[in-house]
């Protein structure tokens, strides 16, 4: 680099220079390795923080306008009054309609104690309302900074109500800090079991232990992963797996088993560097293979898995790493993610073209949304999920939808259409709760017919969860 800005024959950018040429270099190491550039480090970082500074609000831009599908409970937006289905249309002086979701997220977040001002259009308001918001901490479900803490109370809340058993539901999970993972794995293991341990060609061997002061090393505990489960959510499985000590139910998790250090400069610029790998308790490394350089090889394996029917069935799963023994004896084995102890497929039993055009090209999710719209003061007058669930199944909804997706462009295919009835059913009332309600109803809805869910409810019943030498 010095030597191109002393000699070069023109005049080089050598700040552009760099901003283009450190990714490259980078994604010739592995695939985790990452350079970040000063305006994309602090977005970044946001979600190992566990939280940033804005207010409070989930939206999407159908039209090119700011809906707010949900108000963060107790956030700055709710105490300023700011309600679902409201539009954003100005913060301060600046026009949000038709930018850009990421360019409006950078002028709905700020420094904490900072104020913004929205203009809101609320349907039956004839004119648009002006609202003052003070932005505050917004928090961020991940394996982040505040992750642990969320998870005691969230546990202590299980135990006022008398909790005897725990599935804990990684599916879709990538991680984050790798200290978390331990401190939650800890929770459930008794004194000096290894949870995890690291190592690479500079970092010695670094063992963690469990100290004996978890607060439920007895509870019957089942976890749930899938191809989405990565990272910090493996090195918490593994830790279960290998100690024995509860179930792993769901299909193989990603296999994310390298070590990131972030190294920031002086500009605010980070480079996340691979320095380690991490081992679970049996020895084995879980990171799947990867050529240097091949980046788009990588992150296309989870499809290289759907297409020769991994998802689907459990003999399709290629076990082509060594094999190492749980605290019992149990064979597990290591060179590509944490394969659950009980398989669960995909189910595509009902999965039709039209089922998956509709799902993919965002009919179902836009028709919930004008759904929602339009009805929400009924909506809201129900005081529980199943409540709400009872009445959207007598709204004849599949034949309202399949109207509207008609008139969207999509050719109505009634054989297709009830032969995905059920599928159908299912994503547009979790998609009309999802809008109506909160995620946490809207997981409460979906878990009800969930397959894996009820192998585990299954497992629970039986007084099963902890595994056995076979």
């Amino acid at each position: 680099m010095q030597m191109i800005d002393n000699q070069y024959v023109d005049t080089v950018n050598m700040n552009s220079l760099v901003e283009q040429s450190m990714p490259k270099i980078l994604s010739e190491l592995d695939p985790h390795s990452s350079y970040i550039s000063q305006d994309d480090a602090e977005e970044a970082n946001e979600d190992l923080k566990g939280s940033f500074s804005g207010v409070g609000i989930s939206f999407t831009m159908p039209n090119d306008t700011v809906y707010v599908m949900q108000v963060i409970e107790g956030g700055p937006a709710q105490k300023a009054g700011i309600q679902s289905g409201d539009r954003i249309t100005r913060a301060d002086t600046i026009n949000l309609v038709g930018m850009e979701q990421h360019e409006v997220m950078k002028h709905l977040k700020g420094a904490k104690g900072s104020v913004v001002k929205l203009e809101i259009i609320r349907r039956g308001r004839p004119k648009p309302l002006h609202i003052k918001v003070t932005r505050g901490d917004i928090p961020v479900k991940s394996f982040g900074e505040q992750t642990y803490a969320e998870f005691m109370i969230a546990m202590a809340e299980l135990n006022i109500e008398g909790m005897k058993n725990l599935i804990v539901d990684l599916r879709g999970n990538r991680g984050g800090y790798m200290h978390i993972a331990i401190q939650m794995a800890n929770e459930f293991l008794s004194n000096r079991q290894l949870i995890v341990y690291t190592k690479g060609r500079k970092s010695p061997r670094e063992d963690y232990f469990s100290d004996g002061q978890g607060s439920f090393p007895k509870l019957p505990i089942v976890i749930l992963i899938d191809e989405g489960s990565a990272s910090s959510s493996e090195i918490l499985a593994g830790a279960i797996q290998d100690n024995d000590r509860g179930t792993i139910i769901g299909r193989r998790s990603f296999g994310k088993g390298l070590v990131q250090q972030p190294m920031e400069f002086k500009d605010g610029s980070v480079v996340r560097l691979t320095v380690a790998r991490y081992y679970t308790p049996s020895g084995r490394c879980i990171q799947k293979p990867y050529v240097a350089g091949h980046d788009e090889d990588y992150e296309n394996e989870l499809i290289a898995r759907y297409e020769r029917g991994e998802y689907f069935t459990q003999d399709s799963i290629r076990q082509t790493g060594e094999a190492f023994k749980t605290r019992i004896g149990r064979t597990v084995y290591g060179g590509g993610g944490i394969t659950p102890d009980i398989f669960v497929p995909e189910d595509t039993s009902d999965v039709t073209s039209y089922y998956k055009e509709a799902a993919f090209n965002g009919h179902i999710r836009q028709f919930a949304f004008d759904y929602v719209d339009k009805n929400r003061a009924t909506l809201n007058k129900f005081d529980s999920v199943k409540e709400l669930r009872d009445y959207l199944m007598r709204q004849n909804l599949l034949e309202k939808f399949a109207s509207y997706a008609e008139q969207q462009g999509l050719h109505r295919r009634n054989l297709m259409l009830y032969r995905s009835r059920r599928l159908f059913e299912r994503a547009i009332l979790g998609s009309i709760i999802y809008e109506a309600r909160s995620i946490a109803e809207y997981i409460e809805y979906l878990n009800e017919d969930d397959k894996v869910v009820k192998e585990a409810l299954n497992l629970i019943k039986e007084g099963n969860t902890y595994p056995k030498k076979k």
